[in-house]
């Protein structure tokens, strides 16, 4: 359990992403650090306004200003490209009931659960702590999800309600939908439906559900998108010579 490390994405995020699949995957994360292992959140655009929620639950000062610091550099960014940080969220996750970019982040938060935020890394860099880290990522889920694999994740964990299709052979990645439309229109891609929540099913239920497919994922089992072969690659070696 020390070396399993869990990468937490979501996109095209709904309404129903911030009550169902995200906390259900917050309790998941509690249970997979509680034992001994790790998680990376990540997307640092996509928790802007609510990151006092993360700094409130920082290790020490140190964690705090890092992640001050990455909130900084990206208001500065945003500001000199002509931007801001508050222009989510996107028209797929208006279409699914989310009005803005501090509504969608205090849901995207909700997948790291409760434990300590124990680190804070830049895109790419390896693990320091064991525990709950945040990687500074943009908001793109491939490329998040590719800094999270670059730093050392081996399972990745992805919500969506609106029906992202991300798929990852490096590391297997689990999809979890937050409604069960969703589930049945792309019942090859989706791994677990956290819908039975809006029936019910407590957080807690589902949570537990979510953390033993993560370990018999980590065990061997395959996910919904390695049977279809999405985010597989296949080398072709005259490729190696269009690149050089």
């Amino acid at each position: 359990m020390s070396d399993l490390v869990l990468g937490l994405q979501c996109g095209g995020s709904d309404s129903w992403s911030g009550v169902t699949a995200n906390p259900a995957l917050g309790v998941a994360t509690d249970l997979l650090i509680a034992a001994g292992g790790s998680a990376y959140l990540s997307e640092t655009p996509e928790i802007y306004g609510a990151e006092h929620l993360l700094m409130a639950r920082a290790a020490d000062p140190t964690v705090v200003r890092a992640l001050q610091d990455r909130i900084a550099w990206w208001e500065s960014y945003a500001a000199r490209n002509g931007a801001s940080l508050d222009n989510n969220p996107s028209p797929g996750n208006k279409a699914g009931g989310l009005t803005t970019i501090f509504e969608k982040s205090l849901g995207a938060i909700a997948k790291a659960g409760s434990s300590p935020l124990a680190d804070v890394l830049l895109y790419g860099e390896p693990r320091r702590a064991h525990g709950l880290s945040f990687m500074d990522s943009p908001g793109y889920d491939p490329c998040s999800a590719t800094g999270q694999i670059a730093s050392g994740a081996n399972v990745l964990a992805f919500t969506t309600g609106r029906g992202s299709v991300f798929g990852s052979q490096p590391a297997p990645c689990l999809k979890l939908a937050s409604n069960a439309a969703l589930a049945r229109g792309m019942a090859d891609d989706i791994d677990i439906d956290c819908s039975p929540i809006l029936d019910g099913m407590s957080l807690e239920d589902v949570g537990a559900w979510i953390y033993e497919r993560i370990l018999s994922t980590a065990s061997g089992e395959p996910t919904r998108s390695e049977i279809i072969g999405v985010g597989d690659f296949e080398f072709v070696p005259w490729q190696l010579g269009a690149w050089m």
